[in-house]
């Protein structure tokens, strides 16, 4: 028996990254999985569909597709999002716009849209990937740390509007994790085995997260064994929020 066993599942952004480590660790547990991603999966015994998170319409029509084929909703887990880099000076307004209406708006439109069905549910869950740049000041992210600053209260707020109705709502926070985003962004740098070294000593642990230790948060998060647990924010950072460790050596 596995701990998500009957339980349905919607990841965004499953298709590669942590979201792909996600519908993998929830499907491993039991759970039938529906992948929402602007590129779905072709996983096999994985229900994919197209959703652009920054549209209502592809939203509401991705669930609906999503909860048809899965039979109904138990699971939520909000993880599609962009990154940005810069000071509050370097990005425009509209670039402002556009990061808010994926990681945030984004959020809001698919718990917006799940809602309905998850109150049918007897283990509903939602699970919003939030990020260290939202309880640590990191140089040159500005805009991703507002945006993620946002989905941290956001999910504080639905946790107690949602309890009520049997809803539980929280978030996991990962360090910088190995993903391609990372790597995109590491293969731009002057020396990317430099920069690789500097993000991983950053990490009291020492290396990047993997996109699987943040995928066993997310199944521990949306598993019925822990009905007692929500409004939280779950860090998989390698210590780098909560340690302050003397320099080694």
């Amino acid at each position: 028996m596995g701990s998500h066993d009957g339980l349905r599942a919607i990841v965004t952004g499953g298709a590669s990254g942590i979201g792909a480590a996600i519908a993998a660790a929830l499907q491993d547990r039991g759970a039938t999985v529906a992948v929402l991603d602007l590129q779905p999966s072709v996983a096999e015994d994985v229900f994919s569909a197209t959703c652009d998170v920054a549209d209502d319409e592809s939203v509401r029509a991705a669930v609906t597709a999503a909860v048809d084929a899965l039979g109904g909703l138990d699971v939520l887990v909000n993880n599609a999002g962009i990154g940005a880099q810069g000071t509050v000076e370097d990005n425009p307004d509209d670039e402002w716009r556009r990061v808010y209406e994926v990681n945030v708006l984004g959020a809001v439109r698919l718990s917006r849209a799940c809602l309905p069905h998850l109150r049918r549910s007897d283990a509903a869950s939602i699970v919003n990937t939030c990020s260290i740049a939202a309880t640590a000041g990191l140089p040159q992210r500005a805009l991703y740390s507002a945006t993620k600053g946002a989905i941290a209260a956001l999910t504080r707020a639905m946790a107690a509007d949602h309890l009520r109705e049997g809803i539980r709502v929280n978030a996991v926070n990962p360090g910088t994790a190995d993903t391609p985003w990372v790597a995109r962004l590491l293969s731009t740098a002057e020396d990317p085995a430099a920069e690789r070294a500097a993000l991983e000593a950053r990490q009291p642990h020492g290396r990047l997260v993997a996109p699987e230790e943040v995928a066993e948060a997310v199944a521990y998060l949306t598993s019925p064994l822990a009905r007692s647990t929500t409004g939280v924010d779950l860090a998989v950072d390698g210590g780098m929020q909560a340690l302050r460790l003397r320099p080694a050596g």
